[in-house]
């Protein structure tokens, strides 16, 4: 947890307190760590599969930030990207 909180600051340059929660992932994409800072204390959530994997971003993207509804398809291991596109973005049927 605490390494995770130095994580925060060191390469996001934001201070964990702030009132966000962190998303963290293993590499193999099964597991999930959510942490959040509030008055009384950090809390620590984990969230593994037993099949599949996590949908994340570009692994290019230090950070980004979801809507309460990308966030439940998130830890559901649903592929939210495909679910929050924009309809406009989708090929028009002639």
């Amino acid at each position: 947890m605490d390494r995770l909180l130095v994580a925060i600051g060191r390469d996001l340059g934001r201070d964990a307190r702030d009132g966000g929660a962190y998303v963290f992932r293993n590499r193999s994409g099964t597991r999930i760590k959510v942490l959040c800072v509030d008055a009384q204390g950090v809390w620590l959530s984990v969230r593994r599969l037993h099949e599949g994997a996590f949908h994340w971003p570009r692994s290019g993207d230090a950070a980004w930030s979801l809507t309460r509804e990308q966030f439940a398809w998130l830890v559901a291991g649903v592929d939210w990207q495909r679910l929050s596109r924009a309809t406009s973005a989708l090929p028009k049927i002639i």
